[in-house]
This record gives C-alpha cells, sequence and structure tokens, in this order.
C-alpha cells in the first residue's frame, strides 16, 4: 500500500464511498445530502493543510484522509485529520496506516497535539483505533449525534500529544 497526496483526479475514485459512508449517517457530522462538488472542496484540502490517498499496487483508491489544524490563531498548534476506507477494503489495515501516516505528518509539521473533535461513541472500530495509536477520550458530548439506527448517541473527543 502506498500513502499519496490526493489530488482532483483522485475524486471520482473518492466519491462513491465518501457519498455511501456519509449518507449512511453513522459516522460523520456532515450533511447526509452533500454534494458532490461540496464534498471535494470539504475533503480536498490546499496546503498548509493535506489530503492523502492509499493506494494498492494497482493504484485504486483503498482508503483517504485530510488532515489540518484543528483551530486558528493561538489554537493553530494542535492538528486534527479525517479519515474515510472504502468498505470493500475495511479489515486490511487501511485505516490503520493513514492514521499512522497524518499523526507523521502531523509531528513533522510541528503540531505540538492531535485532537479529533466528533468521534461517534459507537464507531467501534475507530475508537479502537485511535485508542490503539494513543489517543485518550478527554471528553464526550451527551448525545451529541443522531446515529440513524442507535438515536441520540455521545460524540468523542480524542487527544493525543506528539
Amino acid at each position: 500500500m502506498l500513502i499519496r497526496e490526493a489530488t482532483a483526479e483522485d475524486w471520482p475514485a473518492i466519491w462513491p464511498f465518501f457519498h455511501d459512508i456519509v449518507a449512511a449517517g453513522e459516522t460523520f457530522t456532515y450533511p447526509e445530502d452533500l454534494s458532490r462538488e461540496q464534498a471535494q472542496d470539504w475533503w480536498l484540502l490546499a496546503e498548509p493543510n493535506r489530503t492523502v490517498v492509499a493506494v494498492d499496487d494497482t493504484g485504486s483508491v483503498l482508503g483517504t484522509a485530510k488532515m489540518n489544524r484543528n483551530h486558528m490563531g493561538n489554537g493553530s498548534h494542535i492538528a486534527s485529520a479525517s479519515y474515510m476506507v472504502d468498505p470493500e477494503h475495511s479489515g486490511r489495515g487501511v485505516g490503520r496506516a493513514l492514521c499512522e501516516y497524518t499523526v507523521e505528518w502531523a509531528r513533522a509539521q510541528g503540531y505540538r497535539a492531535m485532537q479529533f473533535n466528533a468521534v461517534v461513541e459507537t464507531n467501534f472500530h475507530a475508537v479502537g483505533l485511535y485508542r490503539s495509536l494513543g489517543f485518550d477520550i478527554i471528553g464526550t458530548l451527551p448525545e451529541g449525534f443522531n446515529h440513524p439506527a442507535k438515536g441520540y448517541v455521545g460524540l468523542h473527543i480524542m487527544h493525543k500529544a506528539l
């Protein structure tokens, strides 16, 4: 697996699984009816932020991550990131590789920590992955997310010092 900078040419491969994940309404706080153009603008970030794709040896996109500063101004020393793995490629270490990549990117860019603002508490795979990579749950917004099947569930704030 190779992780490389994402380009606009990757968007046609990202969009189908991005759309399915967002439309399912189970893990992201994005509007479920987000248009293809809006989604591309939100996901493919300009420098100094970064968006990457994980590809296999045939060049097929397996997943993607975006990384950015979490806040502006005096809070700009904390990074954040978001991840999407094509469900057809789940369970192959793509999410872990992307997460490890973003942590190293943030460290190399001089960020002091990473913070995830809205990890849905019922997203057990993500919570487990982040914890295994040294992230801690530093707070939970009770009923901060309206899950389509489980109703109102918490949103974790997760943090890792770099």
